[in-house]
């Protein structure tokens, strides 16, 4: 085995930091999600803790934005996921009282337009079977 000379300590203590930074950039990213995600839930009147338990949340969230239940159960088949996620995003913005822009937002940007919807002082004015992009 070869001996490592101070370059290859450098090169390999520095692949490393950047690993430890990406990971930790990466869980700031899912906290703050998570907390925003917490805001959405308390405004619409849900427990926030329910936006931290998997794929309950979800089920929360297609509550409040008021489909049917069994739109739960296509968020497990590929494809049709893609389009609950979008439905569900549609109806979200619909609930809070928000434009159809403001949807179209959710759907491209979400990073973005998720925390706006958090933090923002919109009231959860609740589902409108008439509005709804799937009635119940």
């Amino acid at each position: 085995m070869e001996n490592l000379n101070a370059q290859d300590l450098f090169g390999i203590f520095g692949s490393v930091f950047v690993v430890i930074l990406a990971f930790i950039f990466i869980i700031g990213i899912i906290v703050f999600y998570a907390i925003c995600m917490w805001k959405i839930f308390v405004k619409a009147g849900r427990p926030g803790w329910a936006a931290l338990i998997p794929f309950y949340n979800l089920y929360v969230e297609i509550e409040i934005v008021g489909l049917p239940w069994w739109l739960f159960l296509l968020t497990f088949v590929p494809g049709a996921n893609t389009v609950v996620a979008i439905l569900i995003l549609i109806n979200l913005a619909n609930v809070f009282g928000k434009s159809a822009g403001f949807a179209v937002g959710l759907i491209f940007l979400s990073f973005v337009f998720i925390p706006i919807l958090a933090f923002d002082d919109s009231k959860y004015i609740g589902p409108n079977p008439a509005v709804n992009a799937v009635s119940t």
